[in-house]
């Protein structure tokens, strides 16, 4: 079933620059294969759903296998019968503006 999922994972007591830390994170992501789109805050991920929570435990995991602490914050859209739904909600919204 097609999923979305935006997601924000993080280091957590790590200091306050966070960026070199989310860099390994949002790799595990961008080298998936998966439809994926990163933000100032959350990275957009689209595709089956055991293909899109298995990028998400890997990215949690890259930080959490080093002994960092790790925060996920995670909003799932589950449509069925709806695909491409990370640029089609865009432009639905844009169409009625």
């Amino acid at each position: 079933m097609n999923t979305l999922v935006a997601v924000a994972i993080a280091p957590f007591g790590v200091g306050d620059e966070l960026s070199d830390k989310v860099a390994e994170v949002v790799k595990v992501i961008r080298n998936s294969g998966l439809k994926n789109r990163t933000y100032s805050m959350f990275t957009e991920i689209e595709g089956e759903w055991d293909e899109v929570m298995k990028v998400v435990k890997d990215a949690t995991f890259v930080l959490a296998e080093k002994g960092i602490r790790t925060e996920v914050i995670m909003k799932m859209d589950i449509r069925p019968g709806f695909e491409n739904m990370m640029s089609e909600k865009l432009e639905r919204l844009e169409e009625k503006m």
